[in-house]
Order: structure tokens, then C-alpha cells, then sequence
């Protein structure tokens, strides 16, 4: 995989803003009067630029999940975002994405914005706002053929701010066998550390259809050290399936009762799970059918 090594900001043909630097790669939108879109683009612009590189500076801290408070803007988000999730084993980066997308969003979100509606889609992590039109999107159960099996409305009086997946085969490493996890919560960083948990405590432990290898052999300078992660999960059956869902539910509702989260849909092999009221299944929907955050 390549990287852009400088930070870019490109004019999209359809009007979005895309934000490139390393691995970072943002999908920002704006709607509302034309002026006040190319001024939140200007402002979305400016806070990324700087954004990894006080990444970097901090990373040591970042991949551990101990030691002194951080300074830089996203970072702070990361950090507060995944102390809430305590005494959980978890370091900043499982925040990341979402504390990135949150950080763009706020500076397109200045007193006086004029923006009807806005989101930041960092490689599926999503910061959002609206103010009157609601949001919709589909979840996507199977990373692989981008199936999805449930849908969610955001409105302007949700409380949901952020959304975020993970799964045993998505970008990060896990700990779990889910396929996915989506989360909805307050902002896209409590969302992006809930998703990882969630996903995290979905498994069979010790199960011969799971394969495993240490994160630091995958990803030498990976934040869960030698913590085995899934390389690989065989067809289970339906109990199976079943006792590794009952692990992931009881973690969400846990997070939902603490009001961490807000919604949660946790999916392994076709089976699905749904906690809090803001995700709803839908049958027979497709990925091909999806509007506004999908293509965002």
C-alpha cells in the first residue's frame, strides 16, 4: 500500500472535499449556501494539515494504553474518547479514525457556519451534524461483499454525532470474529472505541475454527503487542455463531445502559444483533441501495 506524503486537499468532481496524508484518507461534505460550504471546506482544509504529523509526535503515548496526558488537539480526542471505556484494556489509536473525523467536522461547525448539513467519512469512521434533513444510511454486515442488513435515520435531535465499524477483516487487527460492528454514538471517536470493543469481545476463545497470530508478527509496531488477533474465521454453525453474538450483546448493552453508545449492530456469518433503538433491520436491503453517508 502506498501513502500520500504530503497532505492533500482535492476538489472531488461531484463538489465533496477529499483529505489525503499517509494512511488518512477523508471524504468531507457540506451542504447549505454556496458560500458557507466553501468556507467550511476552506476551514476543513486547514485543520487537516496539520493533523498527522501532531499525530506522530505523540505516537508512543497513542499505542500505549497508560501514561501522561496527550496534548494535541486529536489526540486529546482519542484519549478521552477511550478512557470512558475503562478498565477495558484499550489504547488511544482504537479511537483514531473517529477522533480525526470529529476534529475536521468541529472546524467546519464554527458559530455562525451556515451549514444545513455536514459529515467527515475517514475510511467508513463518520463524524456527522444536521440540522434539519435527516441522514440515512445501510449497514454493512459483510465487509467483503458489502451486504447490508439494517439501516439507520439520524435527525437533528438524535444525540448521535458519530458512527464506526469494526470487524476482524476490516483495516485494524481484532481481537473478535465479527464480521462487523457498527456503532452510533455521541461523536464518531466514542463510536470508533465502543465499535472495536464490541467487536473485540465477540469470539469463541480457543474454538479450532479461528485462526489466530500475534498482532507484533502482523504489525511489528501494532498498539495490541503480542495479544492474539483473527486471521481467519471458518463456517460455524448456528449455536456457535449464537454464544459468540451473547458475548458482543452483553458488552453493548452494557455500553448503552452506561450511555456510551446509542445504537450498536453486531453481525457474524449472516447472524445479526441489535442493541438501542436507532438501527433498524431492513430485508432484502443492498449496498447498491444506499443513500447520503454510504457514498459519503
Amino acid at each position: 500500500m502506498s501513502f500520500i506524503e504530503t497532505a492533500r486537499a482535492t476538489a472531488m468532481p461531484d463538489g465533496r472535499l477529499r483529505l489525503s496524508h499517509g494512511p488518512i484518507d477523508m471524504i468531507v461534505t457540506a451542504e447549505g449556501p454556496e458560500a458557507a460550504v466553501r468556507a467550511a471546506y476552506h476551514r476543513a482544509q486547514a485543520a487537516f494539515l496539520p493533523l498527522l504529523n501532531r499525530l506522530v509526535e505523540e505516537l508512543p503515548r497513542l499505542r500505549s494504553a497508560e501514561g501522561p496526558d496527550l496534548s494535541g488537539p486529536v489526540a486529546r480526542r482519542m484519549q478521552a474518547a477511550t478512557e470512558r471505556f475503562r478498565p477495558t484494556f484499550v489504547t488511544p489509536m482504537a479511537a483514531v479514525a473517529g477522533a480525526g473525523a470529529d476534529h475536521v467536522l468541529a472546524a467546519m461547525l464554527q458559530p455562525g457556519h451556515g451549514l444545513t448539513r455536514a459529515h467527515v467519512n475517514n475510511g467508513g469512521d463518520i463524524a456527522l451534524w444536521t440540522s434539519g434533513m435527516p441522514l440515512r444510511l445501510a449497514i454493512c454486515e459483510d465487509p467483503v461483499t458489502g451486504a447490508a442488513g439494517a439501516r439507520a435515520e439520524i435527525g437533528p435531535d438524535s444525540g448521535i454525532g458519530g458512527i464506526a465499524t469494526s470487524g476482524w477483516q476490516g483495516r485494524s487487527h481484532s481481537l473478535g470474529i465479527a464480521d462487523a460492528v457498527t456503532v452510533l454514538a455521541r461523536d464518531a471517536a466514542s463510536a470508533d472505541a465502543a465499535a472495536t470493543l464490541i467487536a473485540n469481545a465477540i469470539d469463541l476463545p480457543g474454538h479450532p475454527a479461528v485462526t489466530r497470530e500475534r498482532a507484533c508478527d502482523i504489525a511489528p509496531d501494532s498498539d495490541l503487542g503480542d495479544r492474539m488477533v483473527v486471521t481467519g474465521v471458518a463456517p460455524l454453525c448456528d449455536r456457535q455463531i449464537a454464544q459468540a453474538l451473547d458475548a458482543g450483546e452483553a458488552v453493548a448493552q452494557d455500553y448503552l445502559d452506561r450511555g456510551l453508545i446509542l445504537s450498536a449492530c453486531l453481525a457474524v456469518q449472516c447472524a445479526r444483533r441489535i442493541v438501542g433503538g436507532a438501527i433498524a433491520p431492513v430485508a432484502g436491503l443492498t449496498a447498491q441501495k444506499t443513500k447520503d453517508l454510504t457514498d459519503a
